[in-house]
């Protein structure tokens, strides 16, 4: 009998210690590499990880996604690696909403949960959805365009890429906002801009060259599209707030643009705190906590107006350098 009371005594004291030594392996997957917003989701990533290595916790981080936006299968190969390597979970913004579908089921069949982040995926095996309410930001963007028109006009919407849950939301929330303004005729929607600033450009300059002289506003979901149709406008001429433009995202050249009144406004979301709740969401399911199956990690509109508030400048420049030590 006392021999199994001392075993049951040691047991006790040997459960918090092994927690204790437990290490995680997290892998972090975006969309690309490339673009500023990645590299603040990455900055996010790794505040998490510092925090919780701070606690005590043993984590390793992996940060790894394809080079350009719209490279599926190369996406779809490191959800695939990273599972066969048994990582802990996967934070996951899945470049194509189908696409990515059965990595993450063949993930969680493996025992490798996934936090989907950014932009949603057609499937319930994720254990959450941390991402800006990206209809929302559509219509916050929608809304104010036709606010700067006085309610009538002429606008083009640049859409992203075909498959993107993120922007296609964002696309829907701003014909959304526009049923209030009948006075308002959409004259291009049709359009994508593509995953790099060239093809974004050459979309961009091909619109303008049919609808440049007639247009009144603009609206781009996300940071390559507004950067390069602010290009093609300052190339016909027509930037400065000729045509009203609305972007998506906060990339440095974009606030630059805004500063100069080339951009009337950009919808902008918390990509640090968005790659930081990515991981955080997860380590609370590696532990055995419940998690909120949805994340929002807000969204808010800038102006020249207001980008020097601080709670906006925050947002338009976050600290990135502090933890990708850049």
């Amino acid at each position: 009998m006392k021999s199994l009371l001392g075993m049951a005594v040691v047991a006790l004291f040997l459960v918090p210690a092994l927690a204790a030594d437990k290490s995680y392996k997290i892998a972090v997957i975006p969309k690309g590499t490339t673009h500023e917003f990645w590299k603040s989701i990455h900055a996010g990533a790794v505040k998490a990880k510092e925090e919780l290595v701070a606690k005590g916790v043993t984590v390793e981080l992996f940060w790894k996604g394809p080079l350009r936006e719209d490279d599926r299968d190369q996406q779809i190969q490191v959800v695939e690696n990273f599972t066969a390597r048994k990582v802990s979970g996967l934070v996951l913004a899945p470049l194509d909403s189908q696409a990515l579908v059965a990595p993450v089921a063949s993930a969680a069949q493996a025992g490798v949960p996934t936090v989907v982040i950014d932009s949603d995926l057609k499937s319930d095996r994720q254990i959450s959805f941390v991402a800006t309410d990206n209809f929302k930001g559509g219509q916050m963007g929608g809304a104010f365009l036709a606010q700067q028109l006085g309610g009538k006009g002429k606008v083009i919407l640049l859409r992203y890429q075909v498959g993107s849950a993120s922007t296609e939301a964002r696309e829907a929330g701003f014909l959304d906002a526009l049923k209030k303004y009948p006075d308002i005729k959409l004259i291009s929607s049709d359009q994508h801009a593509g995953a790099t600033r060239e093809l974004a450009y050459q979309t961009s300059q091909n619109l303008l060259n049919r609808f440049g002289r007639e247009v009144d506003g603009i609206f781009c979901p996300n940071e390559t599209a507004t950067i390069a149709m602010t290009k093609a406008l300052r190339d016909l001429g027509r930037a400065g707030g000729k045509v009203k433009l609305v972007g998506f995202d906060s990339g440095s050249q974009s606030v630059l643009d805004l500063k100069a009144g080339d951009v009337q406004a950009l919808v902008v979301q918390d990509p640090l705190k968005m790659g930081y709740l990515g991981v955080m969401t997860l380590m609370q399911h590696l532990e055995g906590k419940s998690v909120e199956k949805r994340v929002d990690t807000g969204v808010t509109l800038i102006t020249k107006e207001n980008m020097n508030e601080p709670a906006m400048a925050a947002l338009l420049a976050p600290p990135i350098q502090k933890y990708l030590k850049e």
